[in-house]
């Protein structure tokens, strides 16, 4: 028997020539797995890859629009209202005391006598008191209670822009003084005054507000 004859053949089968069989492990399949996956990484990258590229050329395409849409907002101006005029008395309404803190004589009844042209009401009409004589130093002071400082106060400064406005919390009455000063020569003329006392009186715009539509 041959020695390349294989043991149990009885050298009935005998194998010649000079090549041999080689035996060829099997393939593994996980080889094969990885390489699929593999190829569909290389694949979703090449495609992920080609977005961003139409993003940028595009400006970021339908993403871009959807999220301005959802954070854009329109901001709409609302006209401006007009605020009612506050119940302001009228001159008639107003009693004014007119008292002359200077050293000019008379000067306290002329200007009574103007006031009185121009529609208030006068009463008391003298001298200052001790506590004001010579010592206003401005045009004048009007002095009123606290209940004329938004009131019968404004409209009778129209009459004399440049004096001080003096509220007095224990003054009883609606009853207003005007205490001349050392630096007064003439009420406020009649025009301006006028005009002051229209515009004092007429509606004022109130300012526009901003709405946001989102």
């Amino acid at each position: 028997m041959s020695m390349l004859t294989p043991p149990g053949m009885g050298g009935k089968y005998r194998i010649t020539g000079d090549k041999y069989p080689r035996m060829r492990p099997h393939r593994r399949r996980g080889r094969l797995v990885g390489v699929v996956v593999a190829c569909g990484a290389v694949i979703g990258v090449a495609g992920w890859g080609t977005l961003q590229l139409i993003d940028v050329f595009t400006g970021d395409g339908g993403t871009a629009s959807a999220a301005a849409s959802k954070t854009a907002c329109s901001t709409k101006a609302s006209p401006a209202a007009t605020a009612a005029p506050a119940a302001l008395p009228r001159p008639a309404q107003i009693t004014v005391n007119v008292f002359n803190a200077t050293t000019r004589s008379g000067l306290a009844k002329t200007t009574a006598d103007e006031l009185k042209k121009r529609g208030f009401r006068v009463g008391q009409v003298g001298n200052a008191s001790a506590q004001y004589d010579k010592k206003v130093a401005g045009t004048g002071v009007l002095l009123g209670p606290a209940s004329s400082l938004n009131t019968s106060l404004p409209v009778l400064a129209t009459q004399l822009t440049t004096a001080e406005r003096r509220t007095d919390a224990t003054r009883t009455g609606a009853t207003i003084d005007l205490i001349l000063g050392t630096e007064f020569k003439a009420l406020t003329g009649q025009a301006e005054a006028t005009r002051a006392l229209t515009a004092l009186t007429a509606p004022q715009p109130q300012k526009a507000t901003a709405k946001k539509d989102c």
